[in-house]
């Protein structure tokens, strides 16, 4: 039986939390049979291992992210450092590169230390990384050439051009697309997802944001990721159950998850 991988969604955020429960339930009924809840903090990332510990189908993705950058950025860290040893934390993030919400030249360099700090983190722990990268995408290959993840990792949400897909595979990174690809004017994340080769390619929701198409501008959750897949069938020319198996393989080979 085909089921789907969300491998980003945030579970632990406050609008979908409360209602935890009847998320997963309805994931599961459409199709998801697994969910990894990642963070963005502290918090985020406690409340993704409290999920992971109460469900049996969701994992924790534990990190700073870009834009929540404090001074006292390295004893955080080293909290982060501390909750990746549970058991059901499967890799570091999300972390990267934000040029869009933080402008400043000081906040770029800043990003790119926390950046550089999580690869190293997560190379000593070896595990994967999460890759969030927004109007930085160039800084963000330029940022992994120089110091890469030693066990790979993914680009989530993946919102670069066609032609830097081979560069980020050839650093290990699988690709992750989410809403944005049945988006009705979305050419470059449809062209994206038409050249992914088949062993690199991931889906998610990154849920509660971008929601799919035709629900795009509401609460997005993990029970809407077979628009995505679907959507990526057809570019593809594939079948849905076909997508639904190399994608939750892949998630199962990255992050050393068991097959169900």
């Amino acid at each position: 039986m085909s089921y789907l991988t969300d491998t980003h969604c945030h579970l632990n955020d406050e609008q979908l939390y409360p209602h935890a429960d009847e998320l997963i339930a309805r994931a599961v009924l459409a199709g998801v049979k697994r969910m990894f809840v990642v963070g963005y903090d502290e918090p985020s990332s406690k409340t993704a291992i409290e999920l992971a510990d109460r469900y049996e189908q969701v994992y924790a993705i534990i990190g700073i992210h870009p834009t929540e950058l404090t001074d006292d950025f390295e004893a955080r860290l080293q909290t982060i450092e501390q909750l990746a040893q549970h058991p059901k934390v499967i890799a570091i993030g999300e972390t990267g590169l934000d040029h869009y919400w933080n402008k400043t030249e000081h906040e770029h360099v800043r990003q790119a230390q926390a950046f550089n700090a999580h690869i190293e983190l997560a190379n000593r722990r070896k595990l994967p990384i999460v890759v969030h990268s927004r109007d930085a995408i160039q800084d963000t290959l330029e940022v992994m050439k120089r110091n890469q993840p030693r066990y790979g990792g993914v680009m989530h949400c993946y919102s670069g051009p066609g032609e830097l897909v081979g560069a980020f595979v050839e650093l290990g990174m699988y690709i992750s697309l989410g809403g944005p690809v049945t988006f009705t004017n979305a050419r470059v994340p449809k062209e994206v997802a038409s050249i992914v080769p088949n062993d690199r390619l991931l889906v998610e929701t990154d849920s509660p944001y971008l929601a799919p198409h035709p629900n795009r501008g509401k609460r997005n959750e993990p029970a809407l990721l077979p628009l995505v897949a679907k959507t990526i069938a057809a570019i593809r020319n594939e079948s849905y159950e076909s997508i639904c198996e190399l994608t939750s393989a892949n998630a199962e080979r990255l992050f050393h998850v068991k097959h169900l």
